[in-house]
Parts: C-alpha cells; structure tokens; sequence
C-alpha cells in the first residue's frame, strides 16, 4: 500500500476526486423526483425517463470517450466532460418542461459522465500503477465515487430544502465545475508507441470474439438495472411505505458510505482471488439482500441495513469488471473496451430507471421491479462463472 501511494499517489488522488465529484452528484439525482414532478404535475415517469435518457446517452458516448482518452489521454477527454455535466446541471436548473428536462438531465448530463466517470478514469489508473497493485488501486478509485455519495446526498437534500431544486442544481453545476482545475493531478499520457499496437478495429475484434467479455457485459447490464432502480425510485419507494424523505436519503448516504468498504475490499480481493468468482458471489448476494428486504415488513431499520447490506456489494463489480478486462485484453485499449462493458451496464440502467417509472405509474408500485432485479440477479451470477482469467494469446506470446 505505501508503495502503491509513494508510486501513483497523485494520480489516485486526483482520480479519487474526480469520481467523487462526477459520481457523488450523479447519485442525488433521484432527491429531485418528487419535487419537480410535483412543481410541473408530472408523473414519476417524466422523470424517470430523463435519468433513463441520461445513463443510455452515458453508455453510447462511453466507448468514444475512453478510445479518445486511450488515444490522446484523458486530460482533454475529463475536461470536455467536466464542462459539459456543468452546463446540463445549469440547463436542468431552468428546464420546465419534458424535453427541456430530457436535453439537459439526460443529453447533455450522459454525455458529461462519459469524460469523468469509471471507464476514462480507471483507465487512468490501469495506466499509472504495475499490474500486481491494478485491482487494489480501481478499488481506491471506485471507492471515491462512494464518498462522493455519501458526502453529497445529505448535502443535496439539505440544498433542496434550503434553496429550493432549481437553486440545488445551480450550486451543483458549480461544484462540478471543480472537475476542470484538478485534472491537472492525473497526469495521463498515452502509452508510448512500440510499433506492433493494434488497430482500434484489432482490438474490438479480438475483444468482441472473446466469450468472456460478452459475459462480463451482460453480468454488468445487471449492476445498472439494479443500481439506478435503487437510486432513482428507493426514496420514493421509502416514501409510499410511509417513511420520511430523510430516512430514504440517509439509506442512499449508507450505500454510499459502506460501498468504500466493498469496492475496496473487493480490489483487494480481486488481486487475489478470481475476479469473475468474486462477482458470481457479489450477484448471488444482491438476490439474497433484495428478497430480504421485499420479504420483511419495511421500517426504519430494515431500510438502514438495507442500504448497508448494499452499500458493501453496490459498485464491487466495477474494479472486479474492469480489472478482468485489463487481465484479458491489456491497457492499451481498457478505456474503450471498459467503455464498451459499460455501455451495456447502461442500457441495464435506462431499463430500470425506466421501466421502474413506468411500473410505478401504471400499478402503483414497483413490486414487479423488484422481483425482476432478484431474476436478474441469478442470471448475472450464472453469467460470471464460467469466465476465465487468461490474458488471449496475444499477450501471452508478448510476455
């Protein structure tokens, strides 16, 4: 640990900041449901639809992020991302209107995550620390993003309160603005030219070939169903079950909190264990603490150590995912091809952020959502199972 600091220390840290920044934001956005919808008389599924809007955009715009950042490196890449969140954290502030709210939330808010979140800036990381120390450094860096959620949603709901949403999103959009100035801490260049890289077109080949990272993919299409369910509908959820606005923000501020733990124990673990063994288990655990939390009566303190039992298994799959992909396929290309991975986590994201609006609005409860995140839950972890940990060929005849 005291070498992996004294070596890449910097870098962590600028990361670090910069997750918690992009992601810690991100995760309140399900604290301004209630109160817009009930301003402009919307339904819940206005809303939703922008948040699902926002994680689709994320998730196509990632590959073209993390290949530019693995081409150009990632300064110009979290820069142009930074600016970008700003303005639609501005934009959201003044819409008033469904598509005023889906070109700002959802457009311009995708399209700015793309440059500061996981795949760009892990791929930052991949590229600063040795292999042996890669998965414990993700998990560092992961973890940020966690204390960026724990810190920010109290914060934001304290905003809201105060200064009312549209006054929230514009202290928001000024607090992400600060994404600009600390890039200067990652330090990233692109790996220097050996003469025998892949193409991009080499590289999506030889990935897209490889049954593993298809596998990974459809387990991680899981990790966004059910994450921005959680996020988006969990405080209403608590709500409708007759539980105050601050107990559902408080369980996000504890998934948060002890999702520091989980994704740095599991890249600790990760870079001793299998990984893809590590995420049939972290899946086979989500399904065990949903049907938990659905089967017993929801009060105060089962919402608490609900948001604690998933807090510990919440983002563990993003070191463990992308760590598999650099086993694999290397780091040259591990901004694109984890933007890829992602993507798919994305189109998990807009589908439960989505349907879980739709649901609600049609049922009057998002029961059907949850027992779909269980099923989903056992399909992800029978999906990681069979997927090994051995570099392709390429790599082995390098080494």
């Amino acid at each position: 640990m005291n070498a992996l600091w004294r070596n890449s220390g910097w870098v962590l840290l600028g990361a670090a900041l910069i997750l918690a920044l992009s992601l810690g934001v991100r995760h309140g956005f399900g604290l301004f449901l209630a109160p817009m919808s009930a301003d402009f008389g919307w339904g819940r599924g206005v809303f939703a639809l922008a948040i699902a809007l926002q994680n689709l955009v994320w998730g196509l715009a990632q590959p073209f992020a993390g290949a530019l950042a693995d081409r150009l490196g990632a300064a110009r890449v979290v820069i142009v991302g930074g600016v970008l969140y700003c303005i639609g954290l501005m934009l959201m502030a003044l819409a008033d209107s469904p598509w005023s709210l889906s070109l700002s939330a959802g457009l311009l808010i995708g399209i700015g995550l793309s440059g500061t979140s996981f795949s760009v800036i892990l791929g930052v990381v991949g590229r600063a620390v040795p292999v042996e120390q890669r998965s414990m450094a993700m998990g560092i860096a992961s973890a940020a993003g966690s204390f960026g959620q724990f810190v920010m949603l109290p914060g934001t709901l304290g905003m809201i309160q105060w200064l009312g949403w549209s006054a929230a999103l514009l202290t928001l959009g000024l607090l992400v603005a600060l994404i600009v100035p600390l890039v200067g801490m990652l330090r990233d260049r692109p790996l220097p030219h050996t003469g025998v890289e892949q193409t991009l077109g080499q590289a999506l080949r030889e990935a897209c070939s490889h049954s593993g990272f298809w596998l990974l993919g459809l387990g991680f299409f899981v990790c966004g169903f059910q994450v921005v369910f959680i996020g988006v509908h969990l405080p209403s959820y608590l709500v409708d079950q007759h539980l105050s606005a601050s107990i559902g923000t408080t369980v996000l501020a504890l998934v948060g909190l002890f999702n520091i733990v989980g994704t740095y124990s599991a890249g600790w673990l990760g870079g001793r264990m299998s990984k893809p063994r590590l995420l049939t288990a972290l899946y086979l655990l989500r399904a065990g603490v949903i049907g938990l939390f659905l089967w017993a009566p929801v009060t105060e303190v089962s919402a608490y150590a609900f948001g604690i039992a998933m807090g510990l298994l919440w983002l563990s799959t993003v070191p463990l995912t992308n760590g598999t992909v650099a086993t694999l396929f290397g780091v040259r290309n591990l901004s694109m091809l984890g933007g890829i991975v992602f993507l798919l986590h994305q189109l998990g994201a807009f589908l439960g952020g989505w349907l879980g609006g739709m649901v609600y609005d049609r049922t009057g409860s998002y029961d059907l959502v949850w027992q779909l995140s269980i099923l989903l839950s056992l399909l992800a972890a029978a999906l990681n199972w069979p997927v090994r940990e051995q570099p392709v060929a390429r790599l082995q005849v390098a080494s």
